[in-house]
């Protein structure tokens, strides 16, 4: 599956605990998103919930900008660098990001990255449509 393919499933299955949300507050959604309560109510949102884990090891991990705003990826690559394809970067080269390099492409790391799981980075960008966060800031 490609990046393009995974961002539209996530953002349809965004979309669709959101209509469901569209009763709550602000705060109230996003406390929805909280990932605790998200691998109860919304089991099939993230493939890691089945397992009980959680794409970085944080507390309080919100799952809301489950795609990241700061996130840059293209299928076919970015630019070549040396002999790699850069396939992948972060916009704003947050501290805690690494890059992964294989023989032939480079991607960006962002297990160690918690700046789109906290509440107060989401509170901040907070819109009901994920997708015009993600777009607004591409």
């Amino acid at each position: 599956m490609s990046y393009k393919e995974w961002c539209e499933i996530h953002f349809k299955k965004h979309s669709a605990i959101m209509k469901k949300l569209s009763h709550l507050s602000d705060d109230e959604v996003i406390e929805y998103f909280d990932y605790e309560h998200m691998r109860v109510a919304e089991p099939d949102f993230c493939l890691l919930y089945a397992d009980g884990k959680k794409c970085h090891e944080m507390e309080n991990l919100n799952c809301y900008l489950c795609a990241c705003p700061h996130f840059r990826f293209d299928d076919d690559g970015i630019k070549k660098v040396g002999e790699k394809t850069l396939f992948s970067f972060c916009s704003i080269d947050a501290k805690k990001g690494k890059v992964f390099e294989s023989e032939s492409a480079m991607h960006q790391d962002c297990t160690h990255c918690f700046i789109p799981h906290k509440k107060e980075f989401i509170k901040k960008l907070f819109h009901r449509d994920l997708q015009s966060i993600i777009e607004s800031k591409s």
